[in-house]
C-alpha cells in the first residue's frame, strides 16, 4: 500500500509537471520551468521511496535511497524559492539570487554527502548523521516557513478566486512541511543525544502505522501533494473557466436573437456594421455586439413605449406577486417591447404619458453596468418576450408617426 501511494504521488508530480512545460500558444506562464523542476524533484523524491527504486539503488549504495531522496526533496525547494523569486524580483535580480539559491543547493548536498560516507564508514556513526539530518532539515525549514509566509501574503492580494485558494492551499501545503521537519528535528536530537527515542530501520506499513509514519510519511507526501494543489489550481481552473465562460456567451447569443431580430427588423440603424478585421467567431465579440445592439434599439423604440401597456403589465405582474423582482420587471419591459415593436411596425406613435425606463437604465439602478449583468438581464427580457408571458394588451389609441393627435 505505501508504495503505491510513493508511486501515485510521483506518477500526479509527473504530469502536473508536463502541463507546465507543455506549450500554450507560444506562451509560458513565468516560472514555468522553475514550477517544472519543483514537481519534477518531488516526483523524483518520492519515487526513489518505492521498494524497487529503493533496492535497486541500496544494492549499490547502502541507504543510498535516503541521501537521493533527501537530495531532491532540497533541489524542490530550492525551486519554490526560485518560483518566488521569479513572480516578486525583476528578471535580472531574479537571475542573480536564483544563481546563488542554486549554489548553496550545490554546498548543502556537497555536504549531505560527505557526511553520509564519512558515517557509513565509521559504522554509522549518529553524531554525522545528525549532522547530516541537520544540513537537511535546516534547509528544508527555512523553505518551507518563507514560502508558506508568502503564499499566505500572496493570497490576500489575488483577484482571481482560483489564485487565492490556490494560495492558501500550498500555505497548509507548508504547515504540513513544518511538521514534517519538526519531526526530523524530534529525530535530530534522539540521535545527537543517543536517546533512541526512534526506532531505526523500521518500516511503514502503512501511512499511519507506525504512529509515526504520520509524521515520516503522511505529513510530507500531503505537504507535497497540497502544495502541488494549490500551485497548479489557478493554471487549471483557468482555461476550465474559460470554457465555461465561452459556452454561457454562445448560448446567450442564441437565447437573444428572437427579441434581437425583432428590434433589428425594425430599427435596422442599430445594427453595427462589420469590419474584416474583427473576430467573427469570438464569442466574447458577438455577444458584446448583440447586446450593444438590442440596447440601442430599446433607445430608437422609445417614441413608441406606452405607458399604458406598462400600466397594464404591471397589472398582470402584479397579480403574479413579481412586483419588485427582475422577473417581474423583465415581464414588463418585454410587453412594452412587443407592443413597441407593433407600433413602430405599423407606423404609430404613443401618445400617453412618458415612456417607461429602459434596460439600461433598470440595469444602472439595480445592477453592475457589465457585461454579464446587462446580458443576464436581456436574457430575462428575451425568455418573457419569446414566452408571451403578458396577454394581449388594449393599448391606447396610436396616430401615425408625424401627425397631430388632436387634429
Amino acid at each position: 500500500m505505501i508504495d503505491l501511494l510513493f508511486a501515485g504521488v510521483a506518477l500526479v508530480l509527473l504530469l502536473a509537471a508536463g502541463y507546465w512545460v507543455r506549450g500554450r500558444g507560444g506562451h509560458r506562464p513565468t516560472g514555468t520551468w522553475a514550477m517544472a523542476a519543483l514537481l519534477v524533484s518531488f516526483a523524483c523524491a518520492f519515487g526513489s521511496y518505492v521498494s524497487v527504486v529503493e533496492n535497486a539503488v541500496e544494492s549499490v549504495v547502502p541507504d543510498g535511497g535516503r541521501l537521493l531522496s533527501n537530495s531532491f526533496t532540497l533541489a524542490a525547494a530550492t525551486a519554490v524559492l526560485a518560483f518566488m523569486l521569479q513572480l516578486d524580483l525583476e528578471p535580472d535580480e531574479a537571475r542573480r539570487s536564483i544563481r546563488r539559491r542554486v549554489l548553496f543547493l550545490g554546498i548543502s548536498v556537497t555536504g549531505m554527502t560527505v557526511l553520509f560516507t564519512a558515517s557509513r564508514l565509521n559504522d554509522d556513526s549518529p553524531q554525522l548523521y545528525a549532522l547530516y539530518v541537520l544540513i537537511y532539515i535546516t534547509y528544508l525549514s527555512v523553505t518551507a516557513k518563507d514560502f508558506g509566509k508568502q503564499t499566505w501574503k500572496q493570497a490576500g492580494h489575488s483577484r482571481r478566486r482560483s489564485q487565492r485558494v490556490g494560495l492558501r492551499i500550498t500555505a497548509v501545503g507548508c504547515v504540513f512541511a513544518l511538521l514534517y521537519a519538526a519531526y526530523k528535528v524530534f529525530g535530530l536530537v534522539s540521535i545527537g543525544l543517543e536517546l533512541n527515542l526512534l526506532p531505526h530501520g523500521v518500516r511503514c506499513s502503512t501511512p499511519i502505522s507506525p504512529v509515526r509514519c504520520v509524521f515520516s510519511v503522511t505529513a510530507p507526501a500531503l505537504a507535497v501533494l497540497l502544495i502541488t494543489l494549490g500551485l497548479t489550481l489557478p493554471a487549471v481552473v483557468w482555461p476550465f473557466s474559460q470554457f465555461l465562460r465561452r459556452r454561457w456567451e454562445t448560448r446567450s447569443f442564441a437565447a437573444l436573437a428572437p427579441l434581437w431580430k425583432d428590434i433589428t427588423d425594425t430599427t435596422p440603424e442599430v445594427v453595427l456594421a462589420s469590419e474584416g478585421s474583427q473576430q467573427t467567431d469570438d464569442s466574447d465579440f458577438l455577444l458584446h455586439r448583440r447586446v450593444i445592439e438590442i440596447n440601442d434599439g430599446v433607445l430608437a423604440l422609445r417614441p413608441h413605449r406606452s405607458a399604458r401597456v406598462r400600466e397594464s403589465a404591471e397589472r398582470t405582474v402584479a397579480a403574479r406577486g413579481l412586483t419588485g423582482t427582475l422577473e417581474g420587471d423583465a415581464i414588463v419591459e418585454a410587453a412594452i417591447l412587443r407592443a413597441a415593436v407593433q407600433a413602430k411596425r405599423t407606423g404609430t406613435r404613443s401618445v400617453t404619458g412618458p415612456p417607461s425606463m429602459t434596460g439600461i437604465q433598470l440595469m444602472t439602478g439595480t445592477r453592475p453596468g457589465d457585461l454579464r449583468a446587462e446580458t443576464e438581464w436581456l436574457l430575462l427580457v428575451a425568455h418573457a418576450y419569446t414566452q408571451n408571458e403578458t396577454p394581449t394588451l388594449t393599448t391606447e389609441p396610436l396616430t401615425p408617426s408625424g401627425t397631430d393627435p388632436r387634429t
